[in-house]
């Protein structure tokens, strides 16, 4: 809590006893101030998205790295919620980068943090690869952090009682997203192509299991994050 008042005093520009009232009450500190440093931008954060993590910024420095494969990538992040891995790698590549979520409210917030960092986002709204897949978009590497954690799996209540269950869950524990992702990547991908994921930390054989029973002549590559966990899957053909 000490660490959490502190980030208040610095950030937060209303009534600091208000503040520090939400945050005895369980509110994020994130939501509380409204914004949250991610990859050097500063983005809009509200109850409508999750909470831009530091292991989603090892996503996004993975696929900066590994998009050096490619000539002018084109890329989709699929459930971009506030925008973060979208706007950053339009940001850091220096190039459009589609993105996509069924939330009408995550991308008025994901639009709003786009137009702040002026990123060269094209946003659709729709459920996983749909969009994509109506619009015939052929695309080079897609990156998602969708929704990973079981529906009986227990969390830290900050988050179960805060950000979106949207964002949060998912059947068949905790695979249903990563399944349809690569179910239906053949529609979008190029001949030679990139799937990177966020993933849960004991996730990473079954998400293999599917790669390799959707797409033809795959590797697949664990990662780990900062913390030692497997945190990304890499699926790629190439």
């Amino acid at each position: 809590m000490k660490k959490e008042i502190e980030y208040l005093k610095k950030y937060y520009k209303g009534n600091i006893d208000d503040a520090i009232k939400l945050l005895e009450e369980g509110k994020p500190v994130q939501y509380i101030v409204g914004d949250v440093d991610f990859y050097g931008y500063v983005l809009d954060v509200d109850e409508n998205v999750l909470i831009p993590r530091r292991e989603t910024e090892e996503l996004v420095e993975e696929v900066i790295k590994r998009s050096k494969d490619f000539l002018n990538p084109t890329i989709i992040d699929v459930g971009t919620g506030s925008g973060a891995i979208a706007i950053s790698l339009s940001k850091e590549l220096g190039i459009n980068v589609y993105a996509s979520d069924i939330s009408k409210k995550a991308l008025e917030v994901a639009y709003k943090n786009a137009t702040k960092t002026n990123a060269n986002v094209t946003f659709f709204k729709g459920d996983m690869l749909k969009p994509y897949i109506d619009k015939k978009l052929k695309v080079d590497i897609i990156v998602s952090n969708p929704p990973y954690i079981k529906e009986d799996e227990e969390i830290e209540d900050i988050v179960k009682n805060n950000e979106p269950n949207i964002a949060l869950y998912a059947k068949n524990n905790g695979l249903e997203f990563y399944e349809s992702i690569l179910k239906d990547a053949k529609y979008v991908l190029n001949d030679k192509f990139l799937i990177a994921f966020e993933i849960g930390c004991d996730q990473n054989e079954d998400i293999s299991i599917l790669a390799k029973k959707y797409l033809k002549d795959v590797k697949v590559e664990t990662k780990k994050d900062l913390s030692g966990k497997n945190r990304f899957v890499f699926v790629y053909n190439y």
